[in-house]
């Protein structure tokens, strides 16, 4: 019995051990969950943490870059400005933005830099090395080229280059390059507007609201191009420095072309600094010349002074006036009637209607004209004409356009308002532009009486401009020679026609610098072949403004239907 009992002892002393490792080992598995789970807790925040860190790390970065980041994402798409088209009267696109693409390179993921500028070398010649070289061993981010096109951009991805990245980017284009420069102007890479239109309407052609709405301008590109073309080969054929055209219509002062040579690329970022490239239209301020004589004319019939019959007896050889001595550039008659005055060009005739119109009608004409005033146009570049001191003299000289400056933009525009009526003209390069009501500066009846003299200038036999004579026109214009205000070296030489004459829709200004005569060239002088006798403006500016409209005449009678019914007129005699 005794050994019975404590064999159960001892089974049940088993079994107690059995119990207890059963609940360590139980115990021992929730203290390896629970490790477990603290380690998880620890790998989570020592992520988090981490991630702070990396965090605070990339704000100081940018905080110390700033200006590189900031200069970056100023360039970068979201931030270009869009604006708006710019088109002539017919819808001809001049100026829109397009995509185009900057290249990067970012070089911390560059292997071999050493391979990667040979790759560029032997794939963009252009490229500036020495910089690129340096930019690359500062490990920072930078653009390698600007406003690149597809191919550009696939010449790029053909180096197989990771660090090559193309940030997209809008760029102002302009569709006829050269043909507008002087009108249109340029953007900056950020899409601001720099010059000519671009500048002057900045604000208008980034509004976001009217970005569907292009710009009209009141220029046509197909005349653009004539005038162009024939301004250009007349710099050839008289060896010019330079030269300028502007055709306007005299009723509205729309600007229908403008035209000033040298021009320049404005696709391209080009140095024109130089004052060769400035708009001579309507910066470039001058002497214009006997082109003042039409003036002195229309104040003196204005004012009832004279009649164009009227002859003025006796006209002196010389005129002394001061130190200095008036005299014409050739011989004329003693005797002269009002409107043979400006037909001959006769500066003694024209210094002796001032004198009987007085100084302060002149100035009074001056004055409500602002030829002698920044012109009004809806450009940035303006020239300031030199200011008019009414000393000894002045009357006399200012009558046949010495010792008076003015804009050619100016001079055309006063041109147009003695032939359209009397009615002051304000010059616009905008599309159906709001016209204001006009000041009449002359009368009707001075107008019709000086458009009749203007034709017989350029159709008499006596007239300065008969090169310009072309059938079914009726043709009528002054030309003007003078020296350049300050430099008696540059040679100014001009005409202003009109066009057709009873009812007058254009005017045309031409201007050559420093043209010579060109001993080669055979005119049809009235009928005979003949060279050039002389370097005036009657062999040059008016030759070349005939060949203008003759080219651009059809253009205009499509254009406009009422100009087919205004070359049946009757002719002036």
């Amino acid at each position: 019995m005794k050994k019975k009992s404590k064999k159960n002892n001892n089974i049940n002393q088993t079994s107690f051990y059995f119990e207890d490792y059963l609940e360590t080992n139980k115990k021992n598995k929730i203290l390896k969950k629970s490790k477990k789970f603290q380690d998880r807790i620890y790998l989570l925040f020592f992520f988090f943490f981490s991630l702070v860190l990396i965090f605070s790390i990339k704000i100081i970065h940018i905080s110390l870059n700033k200006k590189d980041i900031f200069n970056l994402e100023k360039n970068n798409s979201q931030f270009s400005l869009l604006r708006r088209d710019i088109v002539d009267r017919n819808g001809v696109i001049i100026s829109r933005n397009v995509n185009t693409f900057h290249a990067a390179v970012d070089p911390k993921l560059i292997k071999d830099k050493k391979n990667f500028l040979i790759k560029l070398r032997l794939n963009f010649s252009d490229l500036p090395f020495e910089q690129i070289e340096k930019k690359l061993n500062q490990n920072k981010y930078f653009r390698i080229k600007k406003r690149i096109d597809h191919i550009e951009k696939d010449k790029f991805w053909a180096l197989g280059e990771k660090a090559i990245k193309f940030e997209p980017f809008q760029a102002r284009m302009y569709t006829h390059g050269n043909l507008f420069s002087h009108i249109v102007g340029q953007v900056d890479y950020d899409n601001y507007g720099i010059s000519g239109v671009e500048k002057y309407f900045d604000r208008e052609l980034k509004n976001k609201n009217l970005l569907k709405q292009p710009l009209k301008l009141s220029l046509d590109s197909n005349i653009q191009y004539i005038i162009n073309k024939e301004l250009n080969n007349a710099i050839k054929t008289f060896e010019a420095s330079g030269g300028s055209a502007l055709l306007m219509d005299v009723n509205s002062g729309s600007i229908i072309s403008l035209v000033s040579l040298p021009n320049f690329d404005i696709n391209q970022r080009a140095n024109i600094e130089d004052d060769k490239y400035i708009n001579k239209i309507t910066k470039g301020v001058y002497e214009l010349g006997s082109i003042f004589k039409t003036f002195t004319i229309a104040l003196a019939l204005e004012h009832k002074l004279v009649e164009t019959q009227t002859i003025i007896k006796n006209i002196p050889r010389k005129i002394r006036c001061s130190i200095h001595e008036i005299e014409d550039m050739k011989e004329h008659p003693a005797d002269l009637s009002v409107e043979d005055i400006l037909i001959r060009s006769s500066n003694l005739g024209s210094v002796i209607l001032a004198k009987k119109i007085g100084e302060e009608k002149f100035k009074d004409f001056i004055k409500k004209t602002k030829i002698t005033e920044s012109p009004e146009i809806e450009l940035e570049e303006i020239g300031v004409p030199h200011l008019l001191n009414w000393n000894k003299c002045k009357l006399e000289t200012v009558s046949f356009g010495h010792g008076i400056t003015t804009t050619p933009l100016q001079a055309t525009s006063l041109y147009a308002t003695m032939v359209n009526g009397g009615k002051l003209v304000v010059p616009s390069i905008i599309q159906n532009r709001l016209i204001k009501k006009s000041e009449q500066i002359i009368s009707n009846e001075t107008s019709n009486e000086l458009r009749k003299i203007l034709r017989k200038v350029v159709s008499s036999g006596e007239g300065t401009a008969s090169l310009a004579d072309k059938d079914g026109y009726y043709v009528g214009g002054k030309t003007g020679t003078a020296e350049s205000y300050g430099d008696k070296k540059n040679r100014i030489n001009t005409f202003i026609s009109i066009f057709p004459t009873n009812k007058p829709d254009y005017s045309l200004f031409v201007m050559l610098e420093n043209p010579k005569i060109n001993k080669n060239l055979i005119y049809n002088y009235r009928g005979i072949k003949t060279k050039a006798p002389y370097n005036t403006s009657g062999w040059n500016s008016v030759y070349v403004a005939g060949k203008i409209i003759e080219k651009i005449g059809p253009i205009l009678a499509i254009n406009k239907k009422e100009f087919i019914n205004k070359h049946v007129v009757e002719k002036f005699n």
